[in-house]
């Protein structure tokens, strides 16, 4: 049985077409986190609609397009939208807790790990959590982009059983049915790479996501052991009693058998990377092939500055994503250092502790 579920809805189920909250969305939503607490189970809650809700609260007709804009509807929203749910959870004799997450509370390891306790400890006094990202003072560089990744990236932060991203489409499909009249519902995912190219654009205009957002959320919640289901928010009633072992209708991403466990979780997609090495096809080999350290002589480039113990990202020679790691050496002692054999490394660098410039312990692959 499923102990600690994330639940995550998005702006197109939680608001009317044009603006403004829902407040049957939200009392439905509500509703179904009381039946899953009442079999047992915990569940924290990542909620979109800030921005929506301020835009119905103003009256605007669209949504802000400059990030001014966007942050002032949001802190008008947020305020709306917690009160809602404060509103409806009374009526539960449920408490909620808004908890507002930047991306950077999540690079750093520190802010990752007080994250992760006051999670934690709320859960432990049975409050609900209800998470959305803190808009209000995010920078575009430093944004999680949408809140499908927030939601895979907190069902990692309190090890959760399961992930589930209500939407308003029944899952992923073979192509869009809306275009396509031969598509069909794909019902279960085994590998994220078989469908990385089904998925589209953008949402509606309400929101920020579309299904590739949904697909690259479930990639991060599957390496970390993870189910994730994708489900129409009109079929949210048959949540509860999937618990239970009947049928939902959706897509559901089978976690990965190589799961991503404690440091190496921060490292793919908790901190943020400083700079990236270039390598060679022998170290993209070794690193991904044969679970090697990363050594000078596989490195042929370096981009970006950074110094030591500091995050980067390795990659190929055409630009793909091998892992991400510590480094050992700061980016102008990589420059000096690349294509080096390891002897003329240590004698050129003496205080460096090993022959590695990024150490399989401290690395994560990517795919």
């Amino acid at each position: 049985m499923n102990q600690r579920i994330v639940i995550k809805i998005g702006s197109s189920s939680l608001n009317h077409p044009t603006g403004g909250l829902d407040e049957s969305s939200i009392e439905n939503i509500i509703k179904i986190i009381s039946e899953i607490r009442s079999q047992g189970m915990e569940c924290i809650l990542v909620s979109s609609g800030a921005v929506a809700a301020g835009v119905g609260k103003l009256g605007l007709s669209t949504k802000p397009k400059d990030i001014a804009g966007k942050q002032a509807v949001a802190s008008i929203g947020q305020g709306v939208l917690i009160e809602k749910y404060a509103q409806v959870l009374d009526n539960y004799d449920l408490v909620g807790a808004q908890v507002l997450l930047s991306r950077n509370d999540l690079a750093d390891s520190c802010r990752y790990k007080n994250a992760q306790n006051t999670l934690e400890r709320l859960l432990k006094y049975n409050v609900i959590p209800i998470i959305n990202e803190n808009d209000t003072v995010a920078v575009e560089e430093l944004c999680f982009g949408d809140n499908d990744k927030l939601s895979a990236l907190v069902a990692g932060l309190v090890h959760a059983d399961l992930l589930v991203i209500f939407t308003d489409v029944d899952g992923l499909y073979t192509a869009n049915p809306k275009t396509h009249s031969e598509a069909h519902l794909i019902e279960k995912v085994e590998d994220i790479a078989d469908v990385r190219g089904l998925a589209g654009g953008a949402g509606t205009q309400l929101g920020t996501g579309g299904m590739i957002t949904k697909i690259k959320a479930a990639e991060i919640a599957t390496r970390f052991g993870i189910g994730t289901y994708l489900v129409n928010s009109n079929r949210m009633n048959d949540l509860p009693p999937y618990l239970h072992g009947e049928k939902l209708t959706g897509t559901y991403f089978v976690p990965s058998a190589h799961r991503l466990v404690g440091k190496k979780r921060w490292i793919a997609y908790g901190g943020l990377s400083e700079g990236s090495i270039i390598i060679d096809d022998g170290a993209v080999k070794a690193l991904a092939k044969e679970g090697k350290s990363l050594l000078a002589k596989g490195i042929i480039g370096v981009e970006g500055e950074w110094e030591r113990k500091e995050l980067i990202r390795i990659v190929n020679v055409k630009g793909t994503e091998i892992a991400r790691g510590l480094a050992e050496l700061s980016s102008a002692e990589v420059i000096h250092a690349q294509g080096k054999h390891s002897e003329e490394v240590l004698s050129l660098i003496p205080d460096l502790e090993g022959e590695e410039i990024v150490h399989r312990d401290n690395m994560t692959l990517m795919h």
